[in-house]
């Protein structure tokens, strides 16, 4: 997943999120009494102007990559209206207060993967349309845990997948130079191969002979999202909270302590504009780089370090982000908002939002079209072979288990790495304050 895609990785606030849970819980069931589960509204006319109204955040791709303006061309009785929100915490926020109302929904929205396990449960699956039998979507075409993802215990599939999010690692071929490592992205990739680890100790190296006023990487709460996606063993466990003894979050804990207490990371609250300032500033050499971040190092580090960074591959496969659309079963044109979601989940158009603005298809017959399988980022390392690497990566993903609260858990970890980086707390005490936050809003 935006901020650019930034704001896909900061859920809102855990207490706040709970409060407005609660409120959509209660008044779902009232919703859904008057929502048909398999496609209320009537096939759309082809004569009959309509606007579709699309809610997302961040940036999804679909605007900048033509799609909305060659939907339009081929039905000139619709008209598109993207509604965006910046940061998808405010997002999530007023979806459920639409939610909650029963009125003020757009006709497609949006989900991020942080929210998908909450909006397929018993609770609000009701409130969405069935898109599993829409005409052109084929269960098979995807990723198979990503389907899974999108679909309800009955087996009601109410979120196809837009992107995921498998990860590599950006870097600053120029400060890799100037700090005597290698800068060919095989043989950068090669320095921390299988292991996480080996990219901290890499930090230890760079931070040793580091151009005066640079940092290894951009910011610790990065290193330990990474660390946690790449493991199966994540927040909950049987649909329960497991964090506290789940081996992938103490261990992603342990490698950003490690990092802060190196000096490695720059500190830097990840999409904040302080973070976005330090791309163009040129302070820190590694960001961890899921598909969609690209959009975001191209846009803040500016034409001025066009060709200064490059990608290799992680030290272990994980999917950080992603998203899907949504069909309100409350909307207007349910039966053209369909429409318009399955065609935009086609493998041609996913193709076409990936080489736009980085974000790796989730429908898998996107990888071997041209422009996809064999994509270069003009921007970002000309000659990686980036679309090789994000497929890649995107195949060998091991899916955990995604609860309903996944989005605010990851955001109070972040901020509980926050506490170290920026407010000098002891990894101990920062634990405990983390801990304490999750238990008493999270339940």
């Amino acid at each position: 997943m935006r901020t650019s895609r930034a704001a896909r990785p900061a859920p809102a606030p855990a207490r706040r999120a709970a409060v407005l849970v609660t409120a959509v819980l209660s008044a779902t069931a009232l919703l859904a009494t008057g929502c048909s589960s398999s496609g209320s509204g009537s096939s759309t006319d082809a004569n009959e102007k309509i606007t579709l109204t699309v809610g997302d955040f961040g940036t999804f791709g679909f605007k900048e990559a033509g799609l909305f303006d060659a939907y339009t061309a081929a039905h000139p009785n619709i008209t598109i209206k993207e509604n965006t929100t910046t940061q998808e915490a405010d997002y999530w926020t007023a979806v459920q207060t639409h939610l909650a109302a029963g009125s003020g929904l757009d006709d497609v929205q949006a989900l991020e993967v942080g929210r998908i396990a909450l909006a397929t449960s018993d609770a609000l699956s009701g409130a969405f349309q069935d898109l599993s039998g829409a005409s052109g979507i084929k269960k098979d075409d995807y990723l198979p845990w990503k389907w899974q993802q999108g679909t309800t215990a009955s087996g009601r599939t109410i979120g196809l997948g837009t992107d995921v999010g498998p990860m590599a690692v950006c870097y600053r071929q120029d400060l890799f130079q100037a700090a005597g490592l290698p800068t060919d992205p095989a043989a950068v990739g090669a320095l921390w191969a299988g292991d996480w680890s080996k990219y901290v100790e890499t930090g230890r190296q760079f931070q040793a002979k580091a151009p005066k006023g640079t940092f290894f990487m951009d910011s610790a709460t990065g290193l330990f999202n990474a660390a946690v996606s790449s493991s199966t063993e994540q927040y909950y466990k049987g649909g329960k909270l497991a964090y506290k003894d789940a081996a992938g979050v103490r261990k992603a804990w342990e490698l950003a302590m490690q990092a802060d207490a190196a000096g490695t990371s720059q500190g830097l609250k990840e999409f904040d504009t302080p973070w976005q300032t330090a791309f163009s500033q040129s302070t820190f050499a590694t960001t961890i780089c899921p598909s969609w971040q690209q959009a975001n190092i191209e846009k803040y580090s500016g034409p001025a370090n066009a060709g200064k960074w490059n990608v290799a591959q992680a030290p272990a496969a994980g999917n950080w982000g992603g998203s899907f659309l949504a069909v309100p079963s409350s909307g207007k044109h349910v039966a053209a908002a369909q429409e318009l979601v399955a065609w935009l989940s086609q493998p041609e158009q996913q193709a076409k939002v990936f080489q736009k603005v980085g974000n790796i298809p989730s429908n898998q017959g996107a990888y071997a079209l041209p422009g996809v399988s064999d994509f270069k980022n003009p921007y970002i390392g000309p000659d990686a072979p980036t679309g090789q690497i994000f497929s890649t990566a995107a195949k060998a993903i091991k899916p955990a288990e995604t609860g309903a609260h996944a989005g605010d858990l990851q955001n109070a970890f972040s901020n509980g790495i926050l506490l170290v980086e920026q407010n000098g707390k002891s990894a101990d005490e920062a634990w405990k304050a983390t801990v304490q936050q999750i238990d008493s809003t999270i339940q």
